[in-house]
């Protein structure tokens, strides 16, 4: 399954007038906010009504439950994060690598709440929101699979070392967004060549996969 593909799946079918989506959207804007401080059990019906100054039916009308709420607004979250990360197709592998990573970090930096929602605001609670945080994650594999190999079918030890990075990214930028400290573009030439590193270290135990060339200078 493509990246296009991937995003069809996590972002929900739009229906209903023109009205009602845009109510539906600033909705899910003000539901990042709150989850994004505050952790899915510590936030009941009535305190997300009040703080978003809403009747609670209204949140019942569109999205069924709490539990639909907040999945709708992690789906329309990762949804966001991956076309982001995922452009420039266009370019050479090793250039769609730094644009990934750039378009990561500017998705993380532009959008905080929804960002946060994503990687750790409440998730866990629910199997069906861990598989959506776990699908962003492959689809950055993916990415960064094709950019330096490629293609995105890729053994077990080159896939676990991708995926050992994209953690490791997602806690260095929950770090950077609430302590920006360095600039983007020095943020993103860290990960690059952490990124380096990690090529380097899964051909040194898998030869079958190569590390860049460009690799081999960070």
């Amino acid at each position: 399954m493509n990246i296009s593909q991937q995003c069809a799946d996590v972002r929900p079918r739009a229906r209903g007038t023109e009205r009602s989506l845009a109510r539906r959207a600033e909705l899910i804007a003000i539901g990042r906010k709150l989850f994004a401080d505050t952790s899915y059990d510590a936030l009941s019906m009535d305190d997300i009504a009040r703080q978003a100054h809403v009747a609670k039916g209204l949140i019942y009308y569109y999205f069924q439950s709490k539990r639909g709420y907040y999945l709708a607004i992690i789906q329309d979250s990762v949804a966001d994060l991956v076309i982001t990360a995922a452009g420039g197709t266009e370019l050479p592998q090793v250039d769609r690598v730094h644009r990934t990573i750039d378009g990561y970090l500017r998705y993380a930096e532009h959008h905080q709440a929804a960002y946060r929602t994503i990687v750790s605001g409440g998730v866990g609670f629910d199997a069906e929101v861990h598989a959506v945080r776990d699908g962003v994650r492959e689809s950055i594999v993916v990415t960064i699979a094709e950019g330096a190999y490629g293609r995105s079918d890729i053994g077990a030890l080159a896939r676990m070392g991708l995926l050992a990075w994209v953690c490791s990214v997602e806690g260095a930028t929950l770090d950077w967004i609430g302590r920006p400290e360095l600039p983007r573009d020095t943020m993103r030439d860290l990960l690059v060549k952490s990124l380096g590193g990690t090529l380097r270290a899964i051909e040194e135990l898998d030869p079958a996969y190569p590390a860049p060339a460009a690799a081999r200078r960070d």
